[in-house]
């Protein structure tokens, strides 16, 4: 059931017979989420093979950013909007709050997503083909430990909240479980990227670390937006980190 909570939460797919998941179990479904990342990162990877048959490569990238985007409903897009905004300026912690909270997008935030959707279409151009079907998974399942990891490691901002449920329901069995799965995951594509795929999983958490640390000083703590941000964050971490090293031979 926490796997299928964690399915229902970070993509738009519903299974008809699953019933809505209480609070508890979504805060326990964070274990699970690099395990939904890897389901995505699949996806990704079939769609990616499926179109290339047919369609010229910047085509395929450009429409494996808006899957990317409908297979989650733009949520951590919406993440990093709201993040944006938020942290923008000089403001107190709760203005920065009520910032986040409003449904309509600043300057700030507008602008912060179509760089960080011209740097995520540029990195996915620049991975090598060979490896571009092993990065998306390894990429995808990463950057949803990395929400586990920023919801198990920092406080929660707000005294209540979506994100609050996850907190409270974290803890070290959960994320030794999803820790277990992303190496596990790692190592089994170190065959298709080599030294990458591991040297990606510690960057993305040194970057992270540094992410999450920095937003705990805006807001007092994390919040569900800033579990979002991190998630693009950490995506774009894992591909460059792979375009680095596959660049120096150390990819396969």
């Amino acid at each position: 059931m926490r796997l299928l909570a964690a399915l229902h939460f970070l993509t738009v797919l519903r299974l008809p017979w699953v019933r809505e998941s209480r609070p508890d179990e979504l805060g326990r479904s964070t274990a699970y989420f690099p395990l939904v990342g890897l389901f995505v990162g699949l996806a990704l990877a079939g769609l990616y093979w499926l179109l290339g048959q047919a369609l010229p490569a910047p085509l395929v990238t450009a429409l494996l950013v808006a899957s990317m985007a409908a297979l989650t409903g733009a949520m951590h897009l919406d993440g990093f909007i709201d993040t944006c905004d938020g942290i923008a300026g000089h403001r107190t912690v709760e203005e920065r709050w009520r910032i986040m909270h409003d449904s309509r997008a600043g300057g700030i935030g507008v602008a912060g997503v179509i760089i960080l959707l011209l740097v995520k279409y540029a990195s996915l151009s620049s991975v090598p083909p060979a490896l571009m079907m092993a990065s998306l998974v390894l990429m995808a399942t990463v950057s949803r430990w990395g929400m586990t990891y920023a919801v198990f490691a920092y406080p929660y901002a707000r005294p209540s909240g979506m994100g609050k449920a996850f907190k409270e329901g974290a803890g070290w069995p959960g994320f030794v479980i999803a820790t277990l799965i992303t190496v596990a995951v790692a190592l089994a594509l170190w065959p298709a990227l080599g030294l990458s795929s591991l040297f990606a999983l510690v960057a993305a958490w040194v970057v992270i670390v540094a992410v999450a640390s920095y937003l705990k000083r805006k807001l007092s703590g994390l919040t569900g937006d800033t579990y979002g941000a991190i998630n693009e964050i950490a995506e774009i971490t894992v591909l460059v980190v792979i375009i680095l090293l596959a660049h120096r031979g150390l990819a396969q």
